[in-house]
């Protein structure tokens, strides 16, 4: 670790300088008052309906460093490395993402930026931070080829619903130091308790938005939407899953899910198809297909054929080394499998190109504005194309007003979600979709 952390305001003052994005490039006094360009630009980006995660990076080996270059070296090679992550970072990440990059302490460094959470996952997250390690190793090798430097690395959400934006943005450094570090310290032990709770007490509430068909306008399918406990700061997914992440809890969270998502649909009765999402992680795990198993003999009213395991986050599902042997059994059982976000990026067109999904799901990015956009409805031409050679059905997500959804009956997409047909609710509570 670069330094000690004490969860108190005072400690801001101790932050030796802050750098803000290039329209603010210069140094600010580190004064976290209300008037902070931090605090106004965590506001700014929950104004306009995003996360904002506070992402951390400490020297793993500080000690061993400093018995090879003693005591005055060893400063000069923690400002190097300072600035080489700052740089790594601005070149990494959009600038219009970046709400600021400082330090604490004058050693530890934190970066604070804005998170899209109906576009960017966990995984992305991660990959951000593997990227900058690996380039900032390759940077620090060249100057400093006779060491051996590692990083600790954690990230956590700002709560978006908390009343004091200062308290809430202390809060979530202080969790991600602790998550950096997986130190036996009061925070990280808290994280693990609470997420351990919620394994425990199976406390996962779900959520359903029905899924329509484009041409009737009636529900075909419905996708399960998981939250946390209510009124705490791992109510919303986001957070929910990347503590569970870091914390080794991933699989056993998102099997509490499935079995959820099982419990509903028998006590509902509900006789559409059904989404589940999982991450590769999960699917490629080599206990997941036992886990399936079991709850099939548990839950023996469940037909296979009505339930869809959607992929979701962007791992690559090359280095998950049961992932495709487990989709394949997955099918022999009937199952179906959907790949989400496609056309967000390489990663879900590589993995269509793997696994020939049975179901193909549109990002929310591609059907945005989509009926003020030529250049979009080609995009999705394109796609309608590839779900046609794999003879995959397609689903449009987040559909928000009537134009969208008028681009999607034109181009004869066969099934679409979004608030403009209804917002998640109780399975039982959604009515039906208005004409």
């Amino acid at each position: 670790m670069f330094g000690p952390w004490t969860f108190k305001k005072e400690t801001f003052s101790k932050w030796s300088k802050l750098l803000l994005p290039q329209r603010f490039l210069r140094f600010y006094p580190p004064v976290f008052t209300v008037r902070n360009p931090i605090v106004s630009g965590v506001r700014q980006a929950f104004k306009e309906d995003f996360q904002v995660a506070v992402i951390a990076f400490n020297l793993a080996n500080v000690n061993e460093l400093t018995d090879l270059l003693g005591s005055k070296q060893i400063n000069k090679c923690k400002q190097t490395i300072r600035e080489i992550f700052k740089d790594v970072f601005q070149k990494s990440v959009d600038d219009n993402d970046i709400i600021a990059l400082y330090n604490y302490y004058s050693e530890g460094l934190a970066f604070l930026v804005k998170i899209d959470s109906k576009k960017t996952g966990v995984s992305e997250i991660e990959l951000l931070i593997r990227k900058m390690k690996a380039s900032v190793n390759a940077i620090l090798v060249e100057q400093y080829p006779q060491l051996r430097i590692d990083f600790h690395t954690g990230y956590m959400f700002v709560e978006k619903n908390s009343r004091d934006v200062d308290e809430a943005l202390l809060k979530a450094q202080h969790q991600a130091i602790a998550m950096a570090d997986k130190r036996v310290t009061t925070e990280y032990n808290d994280m693990l308790f609470e997420m351990g709770k919620i394994i425990e007490e199976k406390g996962v509430r779900l959520l359903a938005q029905p899924i329509i068909d484009v041409s009737s306008n009636e529900i075909k399918a419905w996708e399960m939407l998981s939250r946390g406990p209510v009124g705490t700061a791992l109510e919303s997914p986001l957070p929910l899953f990347s503590v569970a992440r870091q914390t080794g809890m991933l699989f056993d969270l998102e099997l509490i899910v499935l079995e959820k998502a099982f419990k509903q649909i028998v006590e509902t009765g509900c006789q559409q198809r059904v989404f589940i999402n999982f991450t590769p992680m999960t699917l490629g795990n080599p206990r997941f297909i036992k886990a399936i198993n079991r709850m099939l003999l548990k839950y023996s009213e469940i037909n296979p054929n009505r339930i869809i395991f959607e992929i979701t986050e962007r791992d690559s599902i090359d280095e998950v080394m049961f992932f495709i042997g487990n989709i394949k059994k997955l099918r022999s059982f009937g199952f179906k499998i959907a790949i989400d976000d496609t056309g967000a990026g390489y990663a879900s067109l590589h993995t269509i190109n793997k696994i020939m999904p049975d179901i193909i799901k549109i990002d929310r990015s591609v059907i945005q504005d989509i009926d003020t956009n030529k250049v979009k409805e080609s995009m999705l031409k394109g796609l309608l194309l590839i779900a046609k050679e794999t003879g995959s059905l397609v689903v449009a997500e987040g559909i928000e007003n009537e134009g969208e959804a008028a681009v999607l009956s034109r181009n004869k997409v066969d099934l679409a979600q979004g608030y403009f047909y209804a917002k998640p609710g109780d399975m039982n509570l959604i009515g039906k979709i208005p004409s």
